[in-house]
């Protein structure tokens, strides 16, 4: 290994120690609660060596907002591929619930990243705040895609989709807030409940489904 690319990995394991740190600090006082020093000092760190890395700490909430966004979407399109190629891409329902899935259980197993990630982004710059509602925009517009579909072939009901979809990924962000792991309910079977539910909340009722 040569003396760059052992300093390359130093440099990596520092942020890699801040940014848990700062997630840790973060869920515990609130962003606004936390300063520099409270995460320096639990990275073992100063505080003068955190601004070597980050120069502000909300550069390092926008890193966590940008990693936690980015896993949310990775679980949707693996879990939309496995669905996919198992199922079929005509079956609307099972690509339906086998995302919300997925997008549920991350929430409920990365709690502590979704909690700091869904409730803390007001405190985002602009530039930062821009850039995550971007992603969120395509995570809305996957959903709002996977409750269409099934709309246009007949097997959902729902009038309005893109509220649907809303709707859909509201409920699974709440997990964050309530999950607990002593709970008695693991983040799997929250994600196989939440996947019924959500076909429960667009499927046609009795009395709405069109004759024929």
């Amino acid at each position: 290994m040569t003396r760059g690319t052992t300093g390359n990995a130093r440099g990596e394991l520092a942020r890699a120690r801040l940014l848990d740190a700062a997630l840790q600090a973060f869920a515990r006082r609130g962003f606004h609660g936390t300063g520099t020093r409270d995460i320096a000092e639990a990275a073992g760190m100063s505080p003068a060596a955190v601004y070597v890395h980050y120069r502000t700490k909300e550069e390092l909430l926008f890193e966590l907002s940008l990693a936690g966004h980015r896993q949310v979407r990775q679980v949707m399109d693996e879990a939309l591929t496995g669905s996919s190629a198992e199922a079929g891409s005509a079956d609307p329902a099972r690509r339906l619930r086998d995302v919300v899935r997925a997008f549920t259980s991350w929430h409920a197993r990365a709690q502590i990243h979704a909690r700091v990630v869904q409730y803390e982004m007001a405190a985002l710059g602009p530039q930062h705040a821009a850039e995550i509602a971007g992603l969120r925009r395509e995570i809305e517009s996957l959903m709002r895609r996977l409750v269409t579909d099934g709309r246009d072939a007949g097997v959902f009901g729902v009038a309005n989709p893109h509220m649907a979809a809303l709707a859909i990924l509201s409920l699974g962000i709440d997990v964050a807030r309530w999950y607990r792991p002593d709970g008695g309910w693991g983040p799997d079977e929250i994600g196989a409940q939440y996947g019924d539910l959500a076909l429960d909340l667009v499927r046609w009722t009795r009395t709405d489904r069109p004759p024929g």
